[in-house]
């Protein structure tokens, strides 16, 4: 196992790397997916509801779930290089905090894009244009929590 930590720590750099471009995806993912449900709400002829169909379902499926588990991934694998450190840090347990609530919203989507998928959408473009801004306010606590390391 020394020989993990030791290729672990040999390669911070490109971890860190990968984590922040992997988040970056997954963000721009979650960001673009409810607003293809606020048009999506709003079409109403077939074509369109279909085409959003499959923009939703390539989006979710080629996008964020890949970098949903790549950003994850990384963040093991950086949590590993200095485990005691992050177990110890109040700025850390928060963005964690906040990571777990991105996946569920992440999932909230899945259920969403379900709804759109058996043509069953209950909810209005209005909905989707504030259920839109959740993954704003969790980026900018994320954010802050990794650059400032407030409560440390």
């Amino acid at each position: 196992m020394d020989w993990i930590k030791e290729f672990l720590i040999a390669n911070h750099s490109w971890i860190t790397a990968i984590h922040i471009i992997a988040m970056v995806c997954w963000f721009a993912a979650l960001f673009y997916l409810p607003r293809l449900f606020v048009y999506h709400s709003m079409s109403d002829d077939q074509i369109s509801n279909e085409r959003f169909k499959i923009m939703e379902r390539k989006l979710y499926r080629g996008i964020a779930n890949p970098s949903m588990v790549i950003t994850i991934s990384m963040g093991i694998a950086l949590f590993c290089i200095s485990p005691d450190y992050y177990k110890g840090a109040l700025w850390f347990q928060i963005k964690l905090f906040l990571v777990i609530l991105l996946v569920v919203y992440h999932c909230i989507c899945q259920q969403l894009m379900s709804q759109f998928r058996d043509d069953n959408n209950s909810y209005s473009h209005i909905f989707y244009r504030w259920f839109n801004e959740a993954p704003v306010i969790i980026l900018v606590g994320v954010v802050i929590l990794v650059v400032v390391k407030p409560f440390s």
